[in-house]
C-alpha cells in the first residue's frame, strides 16, 4: 500500500481513507495503477508528449502543452494524472454531498446535456485527457472528465434549473456560486497609463488548494495562451489568462443568478474558445454569446493590449451588457451591474450593504479612487491581500474583505449558502500589466494573497460541522508571488 492525498492505493484500486456512507460504491472512484503511482509509465516516450513538460515553482505546477487537440489533451492528462485523479475524487465527494445527487446523475448529465453541444476540437481534447490519464494508470473515463470540466456550471446552474423543473421533496436549496474579487484599470488610474489587471479566486478551500496549475498552451489552431487553472479542466475556469494577440481576461461570478439552457454550449467550452480564438474584446463577446447556455454567469473584465481599451462584459442567459473605456476602471466582487439583468435573472439585493459582494464592491471603489494614478502590479498585489471590512470599519480578515477568509466569519455568506465559518474564501491571486502581457507573463500567488496559511486539522477540530470534508480538505499554504511566462522552463 502507498498513501498519498489521503487515499490508500493498491493495484486493485482505491479506497477512501474516510469514505462517506452515502457514496455509491468504490467502483466509481478512479483507479490508479502502479504506473500511475510511480510516474514511470511506458508511455513516457509516446510521440504525443513531444515538446511538452511539467515543473513546479512557488507552489504552482506549470505545464507546457502543444500540438493538435488530441495531443494537447493527452499531454494534459499525462503530466497531471495524479492531480486530476485527486481533483476528480474530491469533486465527487464535495458536489454529491452539497447537491444530494449521486455521481451517476453527473455522468448522465455529461452524456446527455453537455457532450452533444461540445464541438469536435474540444471533444478531441477531452478524449485526449482520458487517454493521457489511462497511460498513467488512472482509470477515469470520458463521462468523468466532462463532468469535472463542468464543475462550476452543473452544480450551481444546471441542477437548480433541473430541480425547478423536476421538483422533489426535501431537495436542497441550491444557488449559483459567487466567487472572486478582481479589477482592471487603465489611463489616468494607472501609474503609466497602461493596463493593470488582477484577480483573486474565491472558492471552497478544498477546491482552492488544488487550483494551482499554470497552463502554457500552444494549439495547432488559434492563439498561444497562458492561464491559471484546475487540473483536468480545459478552460481556466476562474478565469485569468492572456493570449498572444494581447487579449487579457478575468472575471467574477454574478451572485444569486438563476437560469440555464440545456440546449446551449457549455460555458467551459465557450470560455476556452474565446481565449484561444479571440483577437479583440469584440471577438471575446461574440464567442461567449454564441449558443450561450447561461452556465457560470459572470462579469468578464477584459483588456486589449493592442488598443489599450478595457471592458466589463456582464453575461447572464437572457440579458447581457458591455461597458468599455480607454480611461477608467472596472471592478468585480460578485455583484450584477445591469439593472435589467439584476431584476430578471437574479435574487441579488444591491441595498444590502453588509453582504460580501456589496461590501467588497464598496472597498474596490475606495481603493480605485484613493490610488488613482498610482495603480501598478505592486499596488494590485496589496489590493488582493486587503483586509479592510468597510462595514465594521476594521482591518480584519473575514467574508467582507477583498482577501476573503469566510472560515473566520460567524456570519458566513448566506447569499451563497455558505454557513458560519465556512471553509472558503480567497485561495490564490494573479496580477498582470501591459508590459507583462507583451511577453505573455503574469505573477501568481498560491493560498491567501495576504500570506496567511489555512490549516485543516485545527479548523476541523474547532468546527466539527464540516467533518464531512475531512477526506478532501487539506492545508492550504500561502506561497510567494511568483512570475511565470509562456515558454518558461524549470530553473537549473
Amino acid at each position: 500500500m502507498k498513501n498519498f492525498w489521503g487515499w490508500r492505493v493498491s493495484a486493485a484500486g482505491i479506497v477512501l481513507c474516510a469514505a462517506a456512507a452515502w457514496m455509491t460504491s468504490c467502483s466509481s472512484q478512479p483507479e490508479v495503477s502502479p504506473a500511475g503511482q510511480s510516474g514511470t509509465s511506458t508511455a513516457a516516450n509516446d510521440p504525443r508528449l513531444a515538446n511538452s513538460y511539467r515543473f513546479e515553482r512557488g507552489g504552482w505546477i506549470y505545464v507546457h502543452l502543444e500540438g493538435n487537440p488530441a495531443q494537447i489533451g493527452f499531454q494534459h492528462g499525462y503530466w497531471l494524472a495524479q492531480e486530476i485523479a485527486d481533483a476528480l475524487n474530491a469533486y465527487k465527494i464535495g458536489t454529491t454531498h452539497v447537491t444530494q445527487r449521486d455521481w451517476a446523475f453527473y455522468r448522465e448529465t455529461s452524456r446527455t446535456i453537455l457532450w452533444p453541444h461540445i464541438e469536435s476540437e474540444y471533444r478531441n481534447e477531452l478524449q485526449g485527457i482520458v487517454a493521457g490519464l489511462q497511460a498513467q494508470g488512472v482509470q477515469a473515463d470520458l463521462d468523468d472528465v466532462v463532468s469535472l470540466n463542468a464543475f462550476m456550471e452543473v452544480p450551481g446552474y444546471y441542477i437548480p434549473w433541473y430541480n425547478a423543473h423536476n421538483p422533489t421533496a426535501n431537495a436542497p436549496k441550491l444557488t449559483s456560486p459567487g466567487n472572486c474579487s478582481a479589477f482592471v484599470a487603465n489611463g489616468s488610474y494607472t501609474r503609466d497609463g497602461k493596463i493593470v489587471i488582477a484577480h483573486n479566486n474565491w472558492t471552497d478551500y478544498w477546491e482552492g488548494e488544488r487550483w494551482r496549475i499554470v497552463f502554457d498552451i500552444m494549439p495547432a489552431s488559434g492563439y498561444h495562451m497562458l492561464m491559471d487553472g484546475f487540473p483536468g479542466v480545459i478552460a481556466s475556469d476562474d478565469d485569468f489568462g492572456v493570449n498572444s494577440e494581447g487579449l487579457m481576461v478575468t472575471e467574477t461570478t454574478i451572485s444569486q443568478f438563476k437560469g440555464f439552457d440545456p440546449t446551449g454550449v457549455p460555458e467551459f467550452v465557450r470560455a476556452r474558445k474565446a481565449l484561444q480564438y479571440g483577437a479583440s474584446i469584440d471577438d471575446y463577446v461574440r464567442i461567449m454569446l454564441d449558443q450561450n447556455n447561461g452556465g457560470y454567469a459572470n462579469d468578464w473584465l477584459l483588456a486589449d493590449n493592442k488598443t489599450g481599451e478595457i471592458a466589463q462584459f456582464e453575461l447572464g442567459l437572457k440579458d447581457h451588457q458591455l461597458w468599455r473605456t480607454k480611461d477608467g476602471f472596472y471592478v468585480g466582487s460578485n455583484f450584477p451591474s445591469d439593472a435589467k439583468l439584476m431584476k430578471e435573472e437574479t435574487d441579488f439585493d444591491p441595498k444590502d450593504g453588509g453582504s460580501s459582494p456589496n461590501a467588497r464592491h464598496t472597498r474596490w471603489e475606495q481603493l480605485m479612487h484613493e490610488s488613482k494614478g498610482k495603480i501598478d502590479t505592486a499596488a494590485a498585489e496589496k489590493f488582493l491581500a486587503d483586509h479592510k471590512d468597510v462595514v465594521d470599519v476594521l482591518q480584519t480578515a473575514d467574508e467582507r474583505s477583498l482577501c476573503g477568509h469566510t472560515d473566520a466569519s460567524p456570519r458566513g455568506i448566506p447569499q451563497w449558502k455558505w454557513d458560519a465559518n465556512f471553509p472558503g474564501g480567497a485561495v490564490q491571486g494573479k496580477v498582470m500589466d501591459s508590459h507583462m502581457a507583451l511577453s505573455m507573463s503574469f505573477i501568481a500567488h498560491t493560498g491567501h494573497p495576504c500570506g496567511q496559511d489555512f490549516l485543516a486539522e485545527p479548523f476541523l477540530a474547532a468546527h466539527p460541522e464540516y467533518a464531512w470534508e475531512k477526506p478532501i480538505l487539506h492545508d492550504m499554504k500561502s506561497g510567494p508571488w511568483t512570475e511565470f511566462r509562456a515558454g518558461d522552463k524549470p530553473a537549473r
